[in-house]
């Protein structure tokens, strides 16, 4: 019999399930980490404490068992099913909290700053000044967006001037922007993708969705340089494999986010 995991990623937690070949659920976990607020309108996640919701989820799946907080409406509690053994995982799909922005050292892996979360208003002002200089129409057209602090972008340029030494970092090409879905990715895989997937990159402010690439355009306008941004693939189908996952054995597809 194989298997599948499926890894939400969510805003308060992480909940990993184990599904077999008839899509019956075979094992669920469920782990919630901090919400940390600086400051009124200010909302930060560690992005170490989300990879480790994810591991801690992923071991209680695999045991047939789950944690005890809540997850999504329902309930989390234990699945009546034996422990699955690991190799018997075909495949790993992503789902994610969407526009929050994590950037990271490629050589290290190590998150530059706290992860900034979608509901996070800090860019409120740089958003209302693109918009008084007339922006927003431009940004509308290419990618389907209002300019709000909702989206990726501006929070990647409030990181990299809010903390020294980082614009420098990411114009040499030594910092990685990524979504939730990208950051587990690249974790997935020992670091050696570096990907989004083309709706996740269109929550971002610089993805023109006429193209399905980033816009040179929209990143010097929002302030992301093109070096940190990871590789865009289609949301279905292979795109790497498992590396050093705790649990895991080398070599599982990642195949959707």
């Amino acid at each position: 019999m194989r298997h599948v995991i499926a890894i939400d990623q969510g805003t308060t937690g992480s909940t990993v399930l184990v599904l077999d070949e008839q899509l019956a659920v075979r094992g669920r976990g469920y782990k919630e980490f901090r919400q940390i607020y600086p400051r009124p309108g200010w909302v930060e996640h560690d992005p170490e404490e989300i990879w480790s919701s994810v591991l801690d989820a992923l071991a209680q799946a695999l045991n047939g068992t789950a944690g005890s907080g809540t997850a999504g409406s329902g309930t989390a509690g234990r699945i009546d099913a034996a422990p699955i053994d690991a190799a018997s995982i075909a495949a790993i799909g992503i789902t994610n909290q969407r526009e929050t922005a994590i950037l990271w050292d490629r050589k290290t892996g190590q998150a530059a700053h706290n992860a900034i979360v979608w509901q996070d208003r800090r860019t409120a002002e740089r958003c209302a000044e693109l918009k008084a200089q007339g922006k927003e129409a431009r940004v509308k057209e290419l990618t389907g967006l209002t300019i709000d602090p909702y989206f990726s972008g501006t929070k990647v340029q409030w990181m990299l001037h809010a903390v020294d030494g980082l614009a420098a970092k990411a114009r040499t090409g030594d910092l990685a922007f990524g979504t939730v879905d990208a950051y587990l990715l690249w974790r997935l895989t020992g670091g050696a993708v570096h990907a989004t997937d083309v709706t996740n990159a269109s929550r971002t402010l610089v993805f023109d969705i006429a193209k399905l690439a980033w816009s040179d355009e929209l990143c010097e306008l929002i302030g992301v340089p093109r070096q940190l941004l990871p590789q865009v693939v289609p949301s279905s189908g292979p795109i790497g494999t498992t590396r050093g996952v705790a649990g895991l054995p080398d070599g599982i597809q990642i195949a959707g986010i």
